[in-house]
């Protein structure tokens, strides 16, 4: 394997091949993943407030989580945390673009709900800024920090859940369940999909360091954009099928959910297996990024309690945006080292 690795690292081309074909298999395992958490999950007689919280929530971040962890285990920081990141405004851009445009009607928006997870989302962004622009660092200490702020937001769930204040419709995702009743090969299918996970995450973290050192820019850049794009795409088909099926406001919970989990889970666990330091530009740019797209989500989402399809446009223009500037504040370096 780690002469497979080397060979990537040594062939751009490779790399490229590689990349793509480790998000496909990535996306398949953390389908399969899902399915068999869900199925292991139920088999077990495990509440269905627990599995649609917590084990659904953990699973759909696998495949984030996995890189990340990666990335910082191996010395790749800018990696692990331009993914989290990245992920965010992926989710909140694209997916939730896509929800919009795509939706066969007006998705409205429970209002409970969008306040509780809007204001703990504005929460967790601010602690992640605060931990992170003093010293360009998200230490271990501040890592434990913002899982332990996730595990607070999950008992407040049970909580406001119990008092019977929480929309208690079923959780839908976008999974192959094991069609089977047989206990072993749930485990095993679980296993598999998990394993299959940890080395696609392996390889995308390889193939994306190789094709970042080749054009010169910081691997963040390659984090922020094709990392984190590839690790959405169950968020990101999720949205799409629930927005074919008028089923938005899933769509919408489900990203909500996920953007919590992508700064308190796995930005704070990878920083817990490493301290995860940045240079300035890197910080400055991705920061401001989430910032301003997630608030402009907020605020469209806030009026009305709704998602249209000129928002969904709206958010979609961001990404593309987003995506673009990437061109003018690396182009030079870029330039130069192809030069």
């Amino acid at each position: 394997m780690q002469e497979f690795q080397n060979l990537i690292s040594e062939s751009v081309p490779l790399s490229w091949i590689v990349l793509i074909a480790s998000f496909a298999i990535l996306a398949k395992c953390a389908d399969i993943f899902v399915g068999s958490s869900v199925s292991l999950a139920q088999m077990l007689k495990i509440p269905k407030l627990v599995v649609g919280i917590v084990l659904v929530s953990l699973a759909t971040t696998a495949p984030e989580l996995s890189v990340s962890l990666a990335a910082a285990l191996r010395g790749n920081p800018e990696m692990a945390l331009g993914n989290a990141i990245g992920s965010v405004i992926c989710d909140d851009g694209l997916a939730m673009g896509l929800c919009g445009l795509l939706t066969v009607a007006v998705i409205k928006i429970d209002r409970r709900t969008f306040r509780l997870s809007a204001g703990f989302l504005l929460l967790c962004q601010a602690a992640i800024l605060l931990f992170v622009a003093p010293d360009r660092t998200l230490s271990r200490i501040e890592g434990l920090g913002l899982v332990a702020m996730f595990i607070a937001y999950t008992f407040y769930l049970f909580h406001e859940h119990k008092a019977g204040k929480l929309e208690t419709d079923p959780i839908e995702i976008n999974m192959h369940a094991p069609k089977t009743h047989r206990l072993s090969q749930i485990v095993a299918l679980f296993v598999l999909a998990l394993g299959g996970i940890v080395l696609a995450s392996e390889f995308i973290i390889t193939s994306a360091t190789s094709i970042a050192h080749s054009f010169g820019i910081p691997e963040a850049v390659i984090a922020l954009s094709l990392v984190a794009l590839g690790t959405s795409i169950p968020e990101i088909a999720t949205c799409i099928a629930a927005a074919r099926k008028n089923e938005g406001a899933i769509a919408v919970g489900n990203i909500l959910g996920a953007d919590i989990m992508n700064i308190c889970w796995v930005a704070g666990a990878s920083a817990i297996a490493n301290n995860l330091t940045l240079g300035d530009r890197e910080i400055y740019f991705m920061f401001p990024w989430m910032l301003f797209i997630v608030g402009v989500m907020l605020i469209s989402m806030r009026l009305g309690y709704t998602l249209t399809k000129r928002k969904g446009a709206l958010l979609l223009a961001l990404y593309i945006l987003y995506i673009a500037s990437f061109f003018l504040v690396y182009s030079s370096d870029a330039s130069s080292r192809l030069l």
